[in-house]
């Protein structure tokens, strides 16, 4: 009897030291919501919900802390590219003619660049070698192109602003790539080469036709763009 009564005593102990090991085993629900507090992380890892609730309830996982509010949000990377006032002032100082002429200040610009709305404006092409030795009251350089000499010539070059030329050749030294226009400086409309009024109004100049649009001219309606 009293051996019976030892071995009943020993199976109770055994059970009831098992005991708090069985429970504190997690349940799916707890694992799955410590899954759910480190969501973002567990995907980063490639952990999913499921093999996180086996290993979980393996006892082979340990709660992973919530990702702070404070971390999560990671700053704004700062801007890069944009232009010092330096850079800006410099850019405005190559294009000093043409920013005066079109009424553009210096503190404007450097603004505007600042903020990214500018593109920088190329550098003044420099006049041909003439156009630099010649005064305001010196006829035009002899020797013009040829487009420049055919036909008869009526017209009164008389260049009053900035970027107007009394010769094709001067105009197209500038303009590069771009169309040379004849702009009649009294109707303030300009014309194509190739067209009766090219270079035959009463009074004109010729220009870039880049130029003649930022200074108000317009083509005229009947002509075509070369």
């Amino acid at each position: 009897m009293r051996t019976i009564t030892a071995i009943s005593c020993a199976i109770i102990g055994v059970s009831v030291l098992s005991f708090p090991a069985l429970a504190q085993q997690k349940t799916v629900k707890a694992c799955q919501e410590e899954w759910r507090a480190n969501k973002d992380a567990n995907q980063a890892k490639g952990v999913t919900q499921k093999a996180y609730v086996t290993q979980c309830r393996a006892g082979g996982i340990a709660a992973q802390p919530a990702p702070s509010s404070t971390t999560t949000a990671a700053p704004a990377p700062a801007a890069t590219g944009q232009k010092t006032a330096k850079a800006c002032r410099d850019e405005w100082r190559a294009n000093k003619d043409a920013n005066q002429a079109k009424g553009v200040t210096q503190k404007a610009y450097v603004t505007e660049c600042r903020a990214g709305r500018t593109v920088a404006a190329p550098a003044p092409m420099a006049p041909p070698p003439a156009a630099q030795t010649r005064t305001t009251t010196a006829p035009p350089p002899a020797s013009p192109p040829p487009a420049a000499t055919t036909g008869a010539r009526t017209a009164t070059t008389t260049p009053t602003g900035a970027n107007q030329y009394a010769s094709e050749g001067q105009a197209r030294f500038r303009c590069g790539s771009g169309t040379v226009v004849w702009a009649n400086l009294d109707s303030k409309i300009y014309h194509f080469t190739g067209y009766k009024e090219y270079g035959k109004t009463k009074s004109g100049a010729y220009m870039c036709e880049q130029d003649a649009t930022g200074q108000g001219l317009r083509a005229a309606k009947n002509e075509k763009h070369p």
